[in-house]
């Protein structure tokens, strides 16, 4: 046994060193990071050998190599903060497929928090939607396997499966003295990222559900239909990012660049290397994915002055915080809702080889104005809590979340001040609910979307102020 530990020790620190060799060499170019490269953990390896070499002779079972190997880095990007991961071969195929809108499962966006699932969002629409699935749901079950204990993607993977196929999920829900139980049925998810509507004529609703590579032109020709079934000139719009998950950046400055003025910033990153710096303007080099043609350079041009109103809620979270951040900042438009999810930190996708992938994190997000979007949120202009069922769960109440700002010293103890106390969702009653108290969720943009009406009663009051407020010749003639 003392003989294979030494082996194993030797063997990985020379792989190890290998690495760092090859990164010394290939960061060349770049003397101030490579001057940053640590020295090699010799004492954390030998730790790791010898956990490794007790785990192959002495656990229970035979372990595969593969899978022990695996698990570590899992357990490496895990540790990190609630978005890093590894993707196995499937994993990487699906994160593609989703983010060009079409992929099987349920319908939601979810996290791990203390062991089990959380619901960032359902996605509208879906089976999750219709059955009304909430912000903030507690997974426990997922048919009759309890959920702690699994990792994220594991949880992922039993949610997801063939069409018409069905599973149960038992939710503990914030309010509810007993879990919840829904049966839902798998389905083809098709996300409509965009849609449109005239509220009344001259008010217009735009819906981004999603960032997709497609939204920016889906977006673009919503815009023309809009303005084209409107019989009277344009007098305001309504932007509704709530419960949208985020999605492509590059789908997010497009769809920013649609309403501000040419080449003005969108948004700008930080992190420790070069690439993880960024500046994205309101340009086409900064939304349009390879050669073609500009799909905005043809939308009307009132589309950049016409009075606006964002709306957002908790289940508004990175891209989408991305947009309304960079309206509020350059003035082009009015937020209006709950604060924001928080989610302002930059996963960039670094492929393994054999059709694996790490999602690491790189970089925090920052608005025009300097504001770190990380575990804090867009402040609404208007804070309006009509829309209140995304309000139990932010960034901030996720455990290893990323601080606002590596400095900020603060932010710790501002996160633990809205944290649950620790096991409360954790230990719901035994004694489980049917679909009694389960209410059909309302529909974004309908007759009963309260908040929707304040907005566009807002935008009416915008213009009657205008008609009040003389002009400069109407005053030029009084005072003669």
């Amino acid at each position: 046994m003392h003989n294979f530990v030494k082996k194993l020790s030797l063997i990985l620190f020379g792989v190890t060193a290998g690495v760092m060799i090859s990164l010394n060499f290939s960061a060349g170019a770049d003397k101030a990071l490579k001057a940053e490269l640590p020295p090699l953990p010799i004492e954390e390896l030998r730790a790791f050998t010898q956990v490794f070499g007790r785990i192959k002779s002495d656990y229970v079972e035979p372990v595969d190599d593969k899978k022990l190997i695996t698990e570590a880095i899992n357990g490496m990007l895990v540790g990190l903060d609630p978005h890093s991961a590894y993707l196995d071969s499937e994993e990487y195929k699906e994160l593609q497929i989703g983010t060009q809108g079409e992929f099987g499962g349920l319908g939601i966006q979810v996290t791990m928090e203390d062991g089990l699932v959380k619901v960032i969002s359902p996605i509208e629409d879906t089976p999750a939607f219709r059955a009304g699935i909430k912000t903030g749901d507690l997974i426990i079950k997922l048919d009759d396997t309890a959920v702690k204990g699994m990792t994220l993607n594991e949880a992922i993977k039993r949610m997801r499966g063939k069409p018409d196929t069905s599973i149960t999920l038992t939710i503990a829900r914030e309010g509810e003295a007993e879990p919840l139980v829904f049966t839902l049925v798998r389905a083809i998810i098709k996300i409509e990222s965009v849609k449109a509507k005239l509220v009344e004529p001259g008010y217009g609703y735009l819906r981004v559900t999603q960032f997709q590579e497609h939204t920016g032109e889906n977006l673009a020709q919503a815009i023309e239909k809009l303005f084209k079934e409107s019989k009277i000139p344009m007098k305001g719009l309504v932007l509704d990012l709530r419960n949208d998950p985020g999605g492509l950046l590059n789908s997010a400055v497009a769809v920013s660049a649609a309403f501000l003025p040419a080449n003005a910033l969108v948004v700008y990153t930080e992190g420790r290397t070069s690439d993880a710096k960024m500046r994205l303007m309101a340009s086409p080099e900064y939304y349009l994915r390879g050669p073609g043609k500009d799909y905005l350079t043809e939308l009307p041009s009132a589309i950049k002055t016409v009075p606006m109103v964002t709306l957002v809620n908790g289940g508004s979270a990175s891209a989408s915080e991305i947009v309304a951040g960079a309206l509020q900042d350059h003035k082009r438009s009015l937020v209006m809702g709950t604060q924001t999810f928080g989610k302002g930190s930059v996963q960039t996708i670094l492929p393994l080889g054999n059709n694996t992938a790490i999602k690491l994190t790189t970089a925090r997000y920052y608005t025009p104005n300097g504001q770190s979007i990380q575990a804090k949120g867009i402040t609404p202009d208007i804070i309006d809590e009509t829309d209140d069922a995304s309000r139990q769960l932010r960034e901030s109440d996720l455990s290893r979340h990323l601080r606002s700002n590596k400095n900020d010293e603060n932010n710790g103890a501002d996160a633990a001040s809205v944290q649950k106390p620790n096991g409360s969702e954790d230990k719901p009653k035994s004694k489980k609910s049917t679909n009694k108290k389960k209410s059909a969720p309302m529909e974004f943009g309908s007759s009963d979307d309260l908040l929707l009406t304040r907005a566009i009663e807002h935008l009416k009051g915008i213009e009657a102020n205008a008609k009040r407020k003389p002009t400069k010749t109407a005053k030029k003639a009084a005072s003669s």
